[in-house]
């Protein structure tokens, strides 16, 4: 199949690629520096250096590849900033579906996030609504992933990869990462979360795993899909267990767990439940971030 992967040089696309190249794939890649296009290369795929907000090279350099289906791993989150990140999930898909309906490309496999969700009580599946809050901030992120997800389904058919907390290489909580500092007492670490040990629930996924599902994905039906690990937790567990991990102090812990904002959590803070990607065969190969944050710090796997 013939695959144009926007967001190749990302913490996820730069694992994703390999695999697609490997399982007999033509890919081309799009990076918006030389650097990152070659990079691409040498992973074995085309790479074309395009500005994925430009929307006329982003249409010209999609019509070339002819791809079969697009996967839509475009992020700007390189520099911690929402709003950067907020315009690429607006801007850039809708450049991307734009470009694939200018190409005749019906099939689209798009990244979005699984803390999206409505409040209410325990992880939430895939039938939980998107949150309508007009809170800000984050009103502005959920607007940005409901704009992302319903410019995708324009297209004839649209998976939507809802991710959990992406850890492992490239990722914030990786080793020597902004999580990592920020622990670490450096006020002048930058990232988008929260090093409270309260009792808002996450999800977390492996930036593998997640490339893993992407692949998975190109034969699936269209819809909302949950990428998250087995294990959806408190910040107040996973946080001193990443901090050991990681070779860092833990935060202090709250003198007792309290539900409700007091204690840091809301009612969107419920994590996810995999259970759908799991009825399509994903599995993921790091099951929980208790042994996965662990694993994370080996020399193999983050070298």
């Amino acid at each position: 199949m013939r695959v144009f992967v926007a967001g190749a040089t990302g913490a996820v696309g730069r694992l994703l690629v390999p695999m697609l190249v490997a399982a007999g794939h033509e890919v081309t890649g799009i990076s918006r520096t030389p650097a990152g296009t070659e990079r691409i290369k040498g992973l074995g795929a085309t790479g074309v250096q395009v500005d994925a907000l430009d929307a006329g090279a982003l249409r010209g350099a999609l019509r070339a590849a002819a791809p079969e289906t697009i996967i839509h791993q475009l992020t700007d989150l390189s520099g911690a900033d929402g709003a950067a990140n907020g315009r690429i999930r607006r801007e850039g898909t809708r450049n991307l579906v734009e470009a694939a309906k200018a190409a005749d490309v019906g099939r689209i496999v798009a990244q979005s996030i699984s803390w999206a969700y409505a409040p209410g009580e325990g992880p939430a599946d895939e039938a939980v609504p998107l949150d309508t809050t007009d809170a800000l901030p984050r009103a502005a992120i959920v607007t940005a992933v409901r704009e992302l997800e319903e410019t995708a389904a324009e297209l004839e058919t649209a998976v939507v990869l809802r991710h959990g907390l992406l850890y492992g290489p490239g990722t914030w909580y990786a080793p020597g990462g902004a999580v990592a500092a920020a622990l670490a007492g450096d006020r002048s670490a930058r990232f988008l979360g929260s090093t409270v040990p309260n009792d808002a629930v996450g999800s977390f996924v492996h930036v593998a795993d997640a490339a893993g599902a992407a692949l998975a994905a190109l034969d699936w039906p269209g819809g909302p899909v949950n990428i998250v690990d087995d294990e959806p937790a408190p910040a107040r567990e996973w946080l001193p267990a990443l901090a050991e991990a990681l070779g860092v102090p833990a935060p202090l812990p709250l003198s007792a767990p309290v539900s409700g904002p007091v204690a840091g959590r809301q009612g969107w803070e419920r994590g996810a439940l995999n259970g759908l990607a799991r009825s399509r065969g994903w599995r993921p190969g790091r099951p929980t971030w208790r042994t996965g944050f662990a694993a994370q710090c080996d020399t193999a796997e983050f070298g």
